[in-house]
């Protein structure tokens, strides 16, 4: 069995990591490069940055923070948000990231993800899926989830790893930020339908979160943000309680 992979995850608007609950009411949280540095020394495995605003504002993702963070972190990184071409992908792995995450870009141009996928790699390309269930269907939104679309996320995950993305973040809009569990069943069904390694975000609130999806789902990576940002939940003790309820992750720094 693979080890887990534990992923904070950053969300960046204007320069700064902020927070808010299903994508609304940001708060400022710290400085990118410095908070990814101290996720790094915890025992993070792999940090995911988004650019929130960048597809609603209609701009190409903001570069600076990302060679910031390459000089201060030696754990892959991935970078997402309002990467609309491969030629914003080339630029941000020539930043340093070691992934590229696309949403938005890829919905309105499912093609760019075969191109990428052929240009750096299937394992270079993660398809993010912000999705909302409403009446009884899980419904794609794009643009930082604040625009609807008319895709089915079961149907779109398929897609996209057919077109080549190598990995797949599922976000649950209705989860996100609410610090109730993850979406449990949701993630069943994906995780089930792909043959790539997926990601589950959205509703961590606690270790016995992060045990109950170790348990109940066959997910590769357990990512979270403001149960990190605050202190909420430690790294190397969140690992430690996986350990002890079996769940495979990697060490920590304090194990090594």
């Amino acid at each position: 069995m693979l080890a887990k992979r534990i992923i904070p995850c950053l969300d960046v608007n204007q320069g700064r990591v902020v927070k808010g609950i299903q994508f609304k009411d940001l708060k400022d949280v710290a400085d990118p490069a410095q908070l990814a540095k101290k996720y790094s020394l915890e025992g993070a495995d792999e940090i995911v940055f988004y650019d929130i605003t960048a597809s609603n504002e209609k701009r190409n993702l903001s570069l600076d923070f990302v060679r910031k963070v390459a000089q201060e972190i030696n754990i892959p990184f991935c970078v997402g948000g309002g990467i609309n071409s491969v030629e914003n992908m080339k630029d941000v792995l020539r930043k340093g990231a070691d992934k590229i995450s696309i949403n938005s870009g890829a919905i309105n141009t499912p093609e760019m993800i075969k191109k990428g996928a052929e240009k750096f790699g299937s394992q270079c390309i993660v398809l993010s899926i912000d999705v909302k269930e409403e009446d009884n269907q899980y419904v794609v939104y794009k643009n930082g989830g604040r625009v609807k679309t008319n895709l089915d996320a079961i149907s779109w995950a398929k897609r996209g790893v057919e077109l080549g993305a190598g990995e797949l973040v599922i976000n649950s809009m209705n989860f996100d930020g609410t610090k109730n569990g993850f979406d449990i069943k949701l993630l069943n069904i994906i995780a089930q339908a792909v043959n790539v390694p997926v990601i589950a975000s959205g509703g961590a609130g606690g270790i016995a979160h992060f045990i109950e999806l170790g348990k109940q789902t066959d997910v590769d990576g357990f990512l979270a943000a403001s149960v990190f940002h605050y202190k909420e939940i430690q790294i190397h003790q969140l690992k430690e309680q996986l350990n002890k309820n079996n769940i495979v992750v990697r060490r920590t720094k304090e194990a090594l």
